[in-house]
């Protein structure tokens, strides 16, 4: 696609964020009634069926370039791009380390930021606290909102408002 490299980044995170703890009330009919979303039944995991297949809608309706950024890795693509009518997805790959992080922070912080390479970011994730948006507002150059998703409801109305307020499209729902 022409001029992706100019569109904002989004990291995404599979467990807590895509694939909630508890199970979130949807209209599955409905959702699963767009084109290229796969059933969600008979996949062996049943957390899958926690996934919303509106998500990725509402995701690809943002307009910036979806990264995976989990430890599900390039099974994401196998597995959870299909379910919620995604097209595969760049997967960020993890670098090998056992080291601790610094100064508290998320082991995905560092690594995303120098993935960005200084392009605007957001990053959705489970796991975020304050130390790493000081982090990433201290050592990236460009734009980035980090978003904490509340892992017990997974992406939910009020992270997609706070991406598109700071992606300047406004509040209201795409």
């Amino acid at each position: 696609m022409p001029g992706i490299t100019n569109l904002p980044l989004i990291f995404l995170d599979v467990d807590g964020t895509l694939i909630p703890f508890k199970v979130r009330p949807v209209n599955r009919e409905r959702s699963l009634s767009g084109a290229g979303v796969q059933p969600l039944s008979g996949t062996g995991n049943p957390l899958l069926n926690r996934l919303d297949p509106e998500d990725g809608r509402r995701l690809l309706a943002l307009g910036c370039q979806l990264v995976w950024a989990t430890t599900w890795m390039a099974e994401a693509n196998e597995v959870i791009s299909p379910r919620l009518g995604l097209p595969d997805l760049p997967v960020v790959e993890w670098p090998d380390g056992d080291g601790d992080p610094a100064h508290g922070l998320h082991w995905k912080t560092v690594f995303l930021t120098q993935w960005a390479a200084g392009r605007p970011f957001v990053w959705l994730d489970d796991e975020i606290t304050d130390a790493d948006r000081r982090w990433v507002a201290g050592h990236h150059p460009g734009r980035a909102l980090v978003q904490r998703v509340d892992p017990y409801f997974g992406l939910t109305d009020a992270d997609f408002s706070a991406v598109r307020r700071w992606l300047g499209q406004g509040d209201d729902d795409a």
